[in-house]
Formats: C-alpha cells, sequence, structure tokens
C-alpha cells in the first residue's frame, strides 16, 4: 500500500511539474503587460477563425469553378478538333476553323502546319488550374498535347497534335480556365480583419487604461503623493477595484493622523516631565549620580525631539520635486556652523518627488551622527535609474 501512495505522489509531483513548466513556458512567450495580452486573446481566435474559413471557402470555390471552366474550355477545344476531323482539311476550311474558333469561342486558335509538339514544360508546383485542364483534355480530346500554364503571364498555352505535322495551339485567356475574382475575396476578408482588429484596439485601450490608472494611483500613494484627481471609471469590476482602493487610503489616511495625534501628545507630555525632571537636577548638583542622570535626560530629551521632528514630517507635508543639491548644500553649510568637515558631490540641477522638510531633517540627521563619529563626512548624492541614492 505505502509503495503504490508513494507511485502516486511521484505521479502527481511529475504532472504538477509539468503543469508549472508549461506556466513559466507562458509567461515567458507572453507579453508582460495585460493590453498586449488582452489583443492576443481577442486578435489569435479571429485570426484563426478567419483563416479555417478562408481556407475552406477558398478551396472549395478554386476547385469546384476551376473544375467547370477548365471543362468548359476542354470542350469548347473538343468541339473544335471534333469540326475539324469533319472538315476537307483546306487551307480555306482552316482559316474558317480559326475564325470562328477565335470569334465564337475566344480560345486563341492557331493552326500550325509542319511542326511537332514541344518537349514537356516543367509542371509549376502547385496549379489547380493545370491539374483540371489536362484532366479534362485527354478526357474529352484523347491526343498527344502539350500545356503550359505559367509561361505567358495571363495565358494558357495548350498544343494538340491533331495529325502528322499539324499542331492545333490554343493561347486562351487565363480567366477562362481559373476564377478571376478570388483576390478580390482576400482583400474584403483582410480588410475586414483589420477593421475588427481596429475596434479591438480601440475597445481594449479604453477597458485597460483604467486599470493603468488605479495601478498608477495606487503607487503614487505608496510613496506619499498626493492623488485627489484619481476617480475610479471603467468596468463595474474596476470601478469597485477602485473604490475599494479609495476606501483603504482614507483608513491608512485615518490611522496616519491617529498615530500622528497619539505621538505628538506623548511627546508632548514626555517633554513637560523632561523638564521638571532637568529643573529638579538643576538643583540637585551635590547627587553622586546627577551628571549620570543628566546625561540620560538629553538622550530622552534627543528621542523625544526626533518623534517630534517625525510627526512633523508627517503631518500633511505634500511630496513635490525639489532641488536635491540646494537642499544638501544647505545641510552642509548648517552643519559647517557646528565645526564639522563636511564635502558634497552633487550634480548641479539633480531633482526629485521629495517631502522636502522631511528629507532635509533625515538627512541632517543622518549627517549629524556621522560628524559625532567622524573628522570628515562624504555626501554623495546621484540618481539611479528610478531612484535617488544619497551616500554619507
Amino acid at each position: 500500500m505505502s509503495t503504490l501512495a508513494d507511485n502516486a505522489d511521484l505521479e502527481r509531483d511529475e504532472k504538477r511539474s509539468l503543469g508549472w513548466r508549461f506556466n513559466r513556458l507562458l509567461e515567458r512567450t507572453l507579453p508582460a503587460d495585460l493590453y498586449r495580452r488582452a489583443l492576443i486573446i481577442v486578435i489569435a481566435p479571429m485570426v484563426l477563425l478567419q483563416s479555417i474559413m478562408a481556407g475552406i471557402f477558398i478551396d472549395r470555390h478554386l476547385d469546384n469553378v476551376t473544375k467547370a471552366l477548365s471543362r468548359t474550355v476542354a470542350r469548347d477545344m473538343a468541339f473544335v478538333m471534333a469540326v475539324y476531323e469533319n472538315s476537307p482539311r483546306t487551307a480555306d476550311a482552316n482559316r474558317w476553323l480559326e475564325t470562328v474558333a477565335n470569334e465564337k469561342l475566344a480560345l486563341g486558335l492557331k493552326i500550325e502546319q509542319g511542326t511537332t509538339l514541344p518537349p514537356p514544360a516543367p509542371k509549376p508546383f502547385f496549379s489547380l488550374v493545370d491539374r483540371k485542364l489536362s484532366k479534362y483534355i485527354a478526357r474529352y480530346i484523347g491526343k498527344p498535347f502539350w500545356l503550359d500554364t505559367v509561361g505567358k503571364s495571363g495565358f494558357v498555352d495548350v498544343r494538340i497534335q491533331a495529325s502528322d505535322n499539324v499542331i492545333f495551339r490554343f493561347l486562351t485567356d487565363q480567366d477562362r480556365a481559373t476564377p478571376a475574382k478570388t483576390h478580390i475575396f482576400i482583400l474584403w476578408m483582410v480588410g475586414s480583419a483589420l477593421v475588427l482588429l481596429f475596434v479591438a484596439v480601440m475597445f481594449l485601450r479604453k477597458q485597460i487604461s483604467p486599470i493603468v490608472q488605479l495601478a498608477e494611483a495606487a503607487q503614487s500613494f505608496g510613496m506619499g503623493r498626493d492623488i485627489a484627481d484619481y476617480e475610479p471609471r471603467g468596468a463595474s469590476e474596476v470601478r469597485e477595484a477602485g473604490n475599494a482602493f479609495l476606501d483603504m487610503k482614507r483608513r491608512i489616511e485615518r490611522h496616519v493622523e491617529q498615530r500622528t495625534a497619539m505621538l505628538a501628545g506623548v511627546s508632548h507630555d514626555l517633554r513637560t516631565i523632561l523638564t521638571r525632571f532637568k529643573l529638579e537636577l538643576a538643583f540637585a548638583d551635590d547627587l553622586p549620580k546627577a551628571d549620570a542622570l543628566k546625561q540620560d535626560v538629553e538622550e530622552m530629551e534627543r528621542m523625544i525631539e526626533g518623534y517630534i521632528a517625525f510627526v512633523r514630517g508627517d503631518g500633511g507635508e505634500v511630496t513635490r520635486h525639489t532641488d536635491i543639491c540646494a537642499t544638501l548644500q544647505t545641510v552642509k553649510q548648517d552643519m559647517k556652523r557646528t565645526g564639522a568637515a563636511i564635502d558634497l558631490d552633487c550634480a548641479a540641477g539633480l531633482s526629485a518627488p521629495v517631502k522636502p522638510d522631511a528629507f532635509k531633517r533625515c538627512v541632517t540627521n543622518l549627517v549629524s551622527n556621522a560628524a559625532r563619529l567622524a573628522s570628515q563626512v562624504d555626501i554623495i548624492a546621484r540618481i539611479d535609474g528610478n531612484y535617488l541614492v544619497v551616500i554619507i
């Protein structure tokens, strides 16, 4: 029983592996964006269906029409040959036969004396008219013949040996033996496919646009940018997703406001208590641990100031394009007043979307921490792809 169960598990794992490989193949071959995938879903079945229908129709149409036309031409030739067989075969009779065959039947007949059939011409790879016409000439006439459907553009060249040293050459318009309007059908089919493709592209563009806008709004909100102009639109499912995103955005903003208010209140209350500690320590210089307590109070005060600075930076400041070099230059000048050695490497005109005050406080805190531990501080700023990189 255990062996059977193990074999079943192995087969199931193998099937999962094949399915996983197939999915991986689709992921590698299909386009990454939804718009192109949707176009493939719409266009591929339409092209496949039209190709199958066109192939079946053209095959049956060409076969049936070519069969009827080739049979008619072969019968006309057979009629001319029968008239020749029962004529006196004089020069006047031959001229009369040529006149009737050319004016009444449009066969392009020329009776050649003292000639023979040329060597067999190479057969085309695929030619319905060649195959059908050869079949019906052999059936209705039954004499040696030579056929060329590709040598003269637009004509079918048929030579039949009527008797010794007498060749009937028929140079007939190709439209008499093959359908002439097939290309018009193909043009109509291709034109209708292009119209359907244009409609599908326009429709899908309208349907995909709300999804793209929702993704851009979510990305902007995640980066702290204002998205007040976003409004859900499109299909009902997309509008529901957009409304759900807006509800989530409002909940997050409400949570941030509550957290900010709580931090502001706690920081204010703690700073009041620390102020009392500092006053009590000022009157207690004779205590043996007064200096250590003062250092602890100062450290706690710095922590609280950091909380308050965070609250200020998170309290509704809007992200906007800012001159990064100018901001870093201001930080450099401020830190130089404290005696720190600062070196700045920043390309002129470097800008990025940031919260200016919060960004300045962040860099100032990092540089001040570095200045307490090092004699020289270097600030390097650059753009790396879609990221602003600041190295201290």
